[in-house]
Order: structure tokens, then sequence, then C-alpha cells
């Protein structure tokens, strides 16, 4: 299926086709009713990237089918939001007759948000300079003036020019609450405005009446960590990326919470810390004394390769264990350990990629 192929009139059909495949995975485990949670048919994309493709004076977004590799123009894109789709045309007409701005350009990327704002990265094979500056401050102007609320970046080999901003600012609604989110180009980010909403009161809803702290692995930008806050006496989040921790920690500031801290660690130096078996320097400095804590949740949210055994054996040691998974084949893999030790309570499909075989699953455990 070529990746511009959304067919709104297919994709009930699709998600209860996805919700028997998750089933059947899980088959070997004992879940409850699986809770089912759709995406927008179309226009649920917030993020976008297109090849550019020179024909002489001719310039248009590529892409690739997956299956052939063949080449195929796109001019409009309806996975992607309104806002991507909109900007698109008026994008690609400015810079068909710019030479600076068109000359050795590759890839336009998009980052946009529920609230508006977007980002824009042009990507180049050559060395930008100050005709580029000039013509590229010019089109960021003309489109903020046709309403958009619109940031441009270039990019070229060790080379990256901002104007005037490398992030947006998204704005998400959980519950009666809305959350500030400062979502940084090139970080990672959930592509599905509409389902990270579902996703974060998903979460907030299973963790109600907790008691105790909260530990949170792979926390990001602190998504999932500033809307669980609520929730707990404090939270305590790990992340290794430093453009990440650097967005948490603004997220945290600007959303006034005062129960969430954000150390730089990865899972796995995090767990030894846990155990004793090394002490991090780190930790000192931002004076976190892990035994004041009184975590009796951990939140996991780890790539496609899912947890290694060692740090599934640490989170077996929580009364509760919510786990969100990009790859239900690792979650599969993960829970053949957790389940050792827990019962699965909640079982949630997040339709976050439409028309894919792509599946988000969020589990919560409780200790048997």
């Amino acid at each position: 299926m070529a990746s511009t192929a959304v067919n709104p009139a297919d994709y009930q059909l699709q998600l209860d086709e996805k919700a028997e495949r998750i089933q059947n995975i899980f088959a070997d485990f004992e879940t409850p009713e699986l809770e089912v949670f759709a995406s927008p048919a179309e226009h649920y994309r917030m993020r976008a990237e297109f090849r550019v493709w020179h024909e002489g004076e001719d310039l248009y977004y590529a892409m690739f089918n997956q299956a052939t590799r063949e080449k195929y123009r796109v001019d409009q894109f309806p996975a992607a939001s309104r806002l991507i789709n909109d900007l698109m045309p008026l994008i690609i007409d400015a810079l068909k007759p710019v030479q600076a701005l068109r000359h050795k350009l590759f890839q336009v990327d998009f980052l946009s948000t529920l609230s508006g704002e977007i980002l824009v990265s042009l990507l180049y094979h050559r060395q930008l300079d100050e005709a580029w500056e000039a013509e590229a401050k010019a089109l960021k102007q003309r489109l903020n003036d046709e309403g958009f609320n619109l940031n441009l970046i270039g990019r070229a080999r060790k080379q990256k020019i901002v104007l005037d901003q490398e992030h947006v600012i998204e704005k998400l609604k959980v519950h009666d609450r809305v959350l500030t989110y400062k979502q940084v180009e090139n970080s990672f980010t959930q592509p599905n405005g509409e389902v990270a909403q579902k996703m974060l009161e998903w979460a907030v809803d299973c963790t109600q009446e907790s008691e105790g702290d909260l530990l949170e692995l792979y926390c990001g930008n602190g998504n999932f960590s500033l809307a669980l806050a609520q929730n707990f006496e404090r939270v305590l989040a790990t992340e290794l990326a430093k453009p990440s921790v650097d967005s948490a920690q603004f997220n945290i500031a600007i959303n006034n919470i005062d129960n969430v801290q954000i150390i730089r660690m990865s899972a796995e130096d995090f767990t030894d810390a846990m155990e004793g078996k090394r002490e991090f320097r780190r930790l000192k400095d931002q004076n976190v004394d892990l035994q004041s804590y009184n975590c009796n949740t951990i939140f996991v949210d780890p790539p496609r390769s899912g947890m290694d055994e060692g740090t599934c054996r640490m989170v077996q040691g929580y009364e509760r264990i919510m786990y969100i998974s990009c790859n239900p084949d690792t979650l599969k893999e993960n829970l053949a350990i957790l389940s050792e030790t827990h019962n699965i309570t909640r079982f949630a499909l997040f339709d976050q990629f439409p028309y894919t075989h792509h599946m988000e699953a969020g589990v919560l455990l409780e200790r048997k």
C-alpha cells in the first residue's frame, strides 16, 4: 500500500483487524477485555518527511513505495495534519522560483501541532550562505503574514540555521486539564496528537487513587510524567537523550508542576543504582536520594527493542507496572517475565499508525 493510501471508509475495518491481531498475539496470557482507542481516519500525523525531486524547472515532493521502492509524486498527504497539507503547496511554490532556496534541496520535514504551531526543516546537499538566510527569512515572514505560526530551519552537513526557534509548543487536553509541551525538531514525540491525548487519559485513569510515588523509565520530554503527576506524591523519571531531558525540564516549569524530578540516566544504569551495584555522581549532584522514594508504581515506555532481562527483573519489584509498547513482539517477550509475578488488569490498543501494521499497546499489571 502506498504511504498516501488513506481511505476513511476502510478505517474501522483496519482497526478491527488490528484489535483481532493483537488479541491473537497475547492469547497465551490472561488479559481483560481489550480497550480500543481509535485515531481520526485522516489528518492524524503531526509529522511528515518528504524527499524533494527536481525535474527541470519543476520541483515537487516525493515518497517511495515501501514494497517496490518506486518514487511517486506527493502534492497532498491525507495522513498528515491539515496544517501540514495547507502549508505543503505554499512552501513548494515559494521555493521553485528562488535559486538560493531550491539549489540542492533534497528533503523537507514538517513538525506540526494541535495548538497551531508548525516547524519546517529544509535539508540541503550544500553549505548554506547569507543569500539562503535572507531568502529564508523573507519566506518565513511572508507565510506568517498569511496567518501561519511558522518557524524555519536550514540544515546541511555540519550546519544548522534556525529561524527563530527549533521547537514547537504543543498543548494536549487530558480530561479537564491542558498540558503544554515543548517538542524539539529531531527529538521523539508522539506522532498522532489525538491518540496521544487518549493515551495520557488512559494512563491517568489507570493510576487513579494511587499511593506513594511513581518511577518512570524512558520518560522522553516528560509526556506521561506531567500528566501522571497529579496521581502521585512524587514522580522520579529517567531519560538518556539530552534534548529530551532539556525539554522535560522546560515542560515541568511551564506547567507549574513541582513534584516531578527528571534524571539523565539509562534504564540499565538506573537499575544498577537502585540495586546499589554502583554509585552515580549525577544523582549526588542533583540531590537525588533514591531511598527517600516510596515507589509502588513503575511506568515504562521502552524503545522497540523492549526491556532487557535485568530491567524486567527490576520492574518486577513494583506493585503496579504500567507498560506502553510500540512493538507487541517485544512486549510479549517482556510479559513472559512480568506475568510470573503480576496479573494483567488493563489492556489497550492505541491506533497511533492507521493503515499500517504498527500497533501501540498499553498494559497495566498488578502484583499477584
